[in-house]
């Protein structure tokens, strides 16, 4: 039987958990059933960059401005539609899978056009509450198919604020390739911890940088961000000992050099970066909201931190250094969740199933 030909349309600057899915997904055609391509628009060369190296088919508007103005023009214009519509003709797209805010009215309008069901992957759920993106999301949901959610807080959160929506969703959890995110030994030596994020306020990086301090302990901060010259300043004005290695294409070896690695986040949807160190075997002090609770159980493969505050992460931080002999036990329950709840295998089943099912409704 062929695969299916699915284009997925991106709009955006960043490179986050969308893009590694993304990513992820069309490197195992056989395994979601599909053959990917990227209809990209992103004033960031590094996304491009991104992808083509990852081996993607991408089809790249070129250099694409990042500003309000800029989103209307692309959203509710006619360049950008047409070309989106033209490239869903030339290359027989079977289905339009929409990802980031920005790829939502495009991408809905193109499908419509080239009269192609979409698929639209929920990775958070911030666009329907922001005023200046809820009206524009809302109206690209009520024109796609289905829609998969990356965790069941996304899903319980669309069954609140858009019971529709909700009705037409899938829970499939992003996965991790578990052989490349194998587990390392613990270094031995100075207790060190890390966090891999984009440094972006709701990130809450600010958290880790406090509790580092309070703790006495040694912070590894692996990403790159807006917040990156202010969580400097904090650094300096706490006496934290901080290294910020900036974003980096590896992460794991970062990882490895870590005890315990934390998440910060405020109702984070899922975190991928999450599951990857739990893949590695490093046990997770993490916030206890959005879709934490579904990848980090307490006392057994992490910590559950339930107040924002740097004295409660602190104190997460020294139950770890203090019980530094359990963390190889907790790391190989965090090894065995991310082999059987939350790898990529998984994650690909569950969009060949959609894909398929998507294909035969049209």
């Amino acid at each position: 039987m062929s695969r299916l030909r699915v284009m997925h349309v991106v709009v955006a600057g960043d490179v986050g958990g969308a893009e590694r899915l993304l990513i992820d997904l069309a490197r195992r055609p056989e395994a979601s059933s599909a053959d990917h391509q990227v209809a990209l628009i992103t004033p960031n060369r590094a996304l491009a960059r991104y992808f083509v190296d990852a081996g993607l088919r991408v089809h790249d508007r070129g250099q694409a401005r990042e500003n309000p103005f800029a989103y209307l023009r692309q959203a509710f214009g006619s360049r950008d539609v047409d070309w989106v519509e033209s490239l869903l003709r030339e290359q027989r797209a079977d289905i339009v899978h929409t990802h980031t805010f920005g790829s939502h009215v495009v991408g809905t309008r193109a499908a419509q056009r080239a009269k192609l069901p979409q698929v639209r992957t929920e990775h958070h759920v911030m666009h329907y509450f922001d005023a200046s993106s809820s009206a524009f999301t809302r109206w690209a949901a009520a024109r796609t198919d289905r829609f998969v959610a990356v965790s069941a807080y996304v899903r319980s959160v669309l069954s609140k604020t858009a019971p529709a929506v909700a009705e037409r969703t899938s829970v499939i959890r992003n996965g991790v390739d578990t052989e490349y995110w194998a587990p390392r030994p613990f270094p031995t030596g100075t207790f060190r911890v890390g966090i891999v994020c984009r440094l972006v306020p709701w990130k809450r990086v600010a958290l880790a940088v406090e509790a580092a301090a309070l703790a006495a302990v040694e912070l590894t901060v692996v990403g790159d961000g807006e917040e990156r010259r202010g969580l400097e300043a904090l650094v300096a004005k706490r006496g934290a000992r901080v290294r910020f290695l900036g974003h980096q294409p590896d992460p794991r070896p970062a990882v490895a050099d870590c005890d315990v690695i934390l998440s910060t986040a405020d109702h984070e949807p899922l975190g991928l970066s999450v599951l990857e160190s739990l893949s590695m075997g490093r046990p997770v002090i993490a916030f206890a909201g959005g879709g934490i609770p579904e990848i980090v159980e307490h006392g057994v493969t992490g910590w559950l931190v339930s107040e924002s505050s740097g004295e409660a992460f602190a104190t997460a931080i020294d139950r770890a250094r203090l019980d530094r002999a359990r963390l190889g036990v907790m790391g190989d329950a965090a090894r065995r969740f991310a082999k059987e709840r939350g790898s990529i295998d998984q994650m690909c089943q569950g969009y060949a199933a959609i894909y398929g099912a998507t294909s035969r409704t049209a």
